[in-house]
């Protein structure tokens, strides 16, 4: 818990609440020669580095990390069952000429992690098959991260949700991969956090980042940074929350720390909020938004400092308390 503390007694000591935010390097390029890069590039941005460390892939995959990390997709491919999903089953009966109830109690609904193990196949075949469903017009979307494809492997067919997770979450599990982290603050005067995450950082695409951004040096670099391959879009060489709330929901997941013990959850909870609805809004569920509709968490807060943050979440907890 001593990350925890120091955020506190920084923010104590000086009457500033910093931002803070997780970043890890991802394993396809969880090098020395990446870690070092990335440290350099965050100290030399005045971010200040409170903790780092390595999580191996054995904790990531027995504790679910990655998970809860991607929790709105995983939740249908790993972490729940297809019965506790909210599937609208008319349009499943009406994309499969199927009766979802009685598909379900027939045990023909699985999630992704369900699969493998009904077809007797890993990840990576798991994703082969997945890909032939839209071409066969044999998948449906219900929402946001939320798919289901009908699969024949064998003889055997299954209604599979998120197929494709597998194969991202094998990328993370498999036998001796691992993460490097670092939790991180910083004086938003220094660093607004659009620039934390477009120039520091820089975009999802690592080609068309700003040269000396973190994912444009290491897409640069890649061959003398000691990566098997260059990096794209999915493998981009680090992650980093996208807010302030991100940042804590990310703390409270890969730390396992609780939001009282951290500085942004502290502030929430001395706002009003409780650790219950910290918690479950760090799972980036769909909320009521101030205009009237509806939207998900992270995205309202995206790119959001410390105090507009803040203010967002009191305003949004204002309106989802109705």
């Amino acid at each position: 818990m001593g990350i925890c503390q120091a955020c506190l007694a920084n923010s104590e000591s000086n009457g500033v609440l910093k931002n803070s935010a997780f970043v890890f390097v991802k394993p396809h390029a969880q090098t020395e020669a990446v870690r070092k890069l990335v440290k350099d590039k965050l100290t030399a941005s005045s971010i200040r580095i409170l903790e780092e460390g390595e999580i191996a892939a054995k904790d990531i995959d027995d504790k679910k990390l990655i998970d809860q990390h991607y929790y709105a997709i995983a939740s249908k491919a790993t972490l729940l069952t297809p019965d506790k999903l909210p599937v609208p089953a008319d349009k499943f009966n009406e994309k499969f000429d199927e009766d979802w109830d009685s598909v379900l109690a027939a045990g023909k609904a699985v999630n992704a992690m369900q699969a493998c193990k009904d077809f007797g196949i890993d990840a990576a075949k798991l994703e082969e098959e997945w890909r032939k469903c839209e071409p066969a017009g044999a998948v449906i979307k219900f929402g946001g991260g939320f798919y289901c494809g009908r699969m024949t492997l064998n003889g055997t067919t299954r209604y599979v949700f998120n197929a494709f997770f597998m194969s991202m979450r094998s990328k993370f599990t498999a036998p001796g991969c691992s993460i490097y982290y670092y939790s991180i603050e910083w004086d938003p005067a220094d660093c607004p956090w659009a620039d934390f995450r477009g120039s520091v950082l820089g975009p999802t695409d690592p080609a068309s980042a700003p040269i000396g951004s973190i994912r444009r040096s290491i897409f640069d670099q890649w061959k003398d940074l000691g990566l098997s391959s260059e990096p794209n879009k999915g493998d981009n060489g680090v992650h980093a929350s996208a807010s302030p709330f991100e940042g804590l929901a990310e703390r409270m997941n890969w730390l396992q720390v609780l939001a009282s013990q951290d500085m942004m959850g502290a502030a929430l909870v001395a706002d009003g909020m409780s650790p219950d609805l910290i918690k479950s809004w760090a799972l980036d569920p769909q909320i009521k938004l101030e205009d009237g509709g509806t939207g998900s968490v992270f995205d309202a807060l995206e790119d959001l400092d410390v105090a507009p943050c803040l203010n967002k979440l009191n305003a949004l907890r204002k309106a989802n308390s109705n």
